[in-house]
């Protein structure tokens, strides 16, 4: 299969990108973060840039598009919030409808922050209620999707892992913290169910595989505050977990709104592949593994300056 993957310098772009070149043709399209490897095709392009959607298709005739970009800052969201909807809404449902045209396939990245958080346990028959500009331009993306390509996938995810830049994910956050052995706080009123990106990468090559569509929630089969999940990955790593102190997202001086009860229903695509989700302990031993490999180094080495 040719592979199509946008925003692959990003957390989940770059280990997707990886993960489906060991059998595939990958293509991984790349901006403001140039990247230099022999693992995959890396393709310079600014999907802001008017036709350039169109001139990708047509260059590299994907049969899969995984759709990865979005502006996923959540406070840069609030500064900027046209940026954010064309970055979140309007170039996603374009991909769409060239890929409708086209004939091939798409799985566009969502979010579990779709959620205003009051109720928890959501499923994908839950009615979405975004708190932030950054959820509601992802939401209405998800709607420019479904509307242009009823075909496409579309996937909830929350996801953690390793980065090209070493700060992207909320596990890398504890885990550079607590290597310096730096006192941090971890939200113990957030509730979330994180998918190491491995795990997630694989669910969404058979996703595509068994050509599924439509939305999906594909989250870790096991919830739990991001404290807890600070204290593992201190525990896993043989840091000390004491240098974690709960805190409420209340105190926090965040400025965008935060959902404390990002519990999301897995039941859907486990009946679709006949297999759960992986849990918290079964991801982060993976984290660790990598960690061992040298893999966090091995993918910065991709950044050219």
């Amino acid at each position: 299969m040719r592979i199509l993957i946008t925003g692959a310098s990003g957390l989940l772009g770059i280990n997707l990108a990886l993960e489906a070149a060991q059998n595939h043709d990958v293509f991984g399209v790349v901006n403001k973060n140039p990247l230099k490897t022999s693992a995959f095709k890396v393709v310079k392009a600014d999907l802001l840039v008017p036709d350039t959607c169109q001139r990708l298709f047509d260059d590299i005739q994907p049969d899969w598009i995984i759709h990865c970009a979005a502006l996923a800052n959540i406070d840069a969201c609030e500064t900027d919030p046209s940026r954010a909807r064309k970055l979140n809404t309007e170039i996603p449902g374009e991909l769409a409808r060239i890929v409708a045209r086209g004939g091939a396939r798409m799985l566009h990245v969502s979010t579990d922050a779709v959620f205003d958080g009051q109720k928890g346990d959501y499923d994908e028959q839950d009615t979405p209620n975004p708190l932030s500009i950054y959820a509601q331009t992802k939401l209405e993306g998800e709607r420019a999707v479904s509307d242009a390509n009823p075909d496409a996938i579309i996937a909830r995810v929350n996801l953690y892992g390793w980065s090209t830049t070493g700060n992207r994910s909320l596990a890398e956050f504890f885990f550079n913290n607590l290597q310096a052995e730096q006192p941090i706080y971890g939200f113990n009123d957030v509730y979330f169910c994180p998918l190491y990106t491995t795990d997630l990468l694989k669910i969404f090559l058979k996703m595509l595989a068994y050509n599924l569509n439509g939305l999906y929630h594909v989250v870790s089969s096991e919830c739990l505050t991001k404290y807890d999940f600070g204290v593992r990955i201190a525990r896993i790593f043989g840091f000390n977990p004491d240098l974690i102190s709960p805190a409420s997202v209340l105190d926090s001086g965040l400025s965008a709104p935060r959902s404390p009860r990002l519990t999301l229903r897995s039941d859907k695509i486990t009946r679709q592949l006949g297999e759960k989700t992986p849990g918290i302990l079964s991801g982060l031993k993976k984290f660790h593994s990598h960690f061992l490999q040298g893999y966090p180094n091995q993918i910065r080495n991709f950044v050219t300056s």
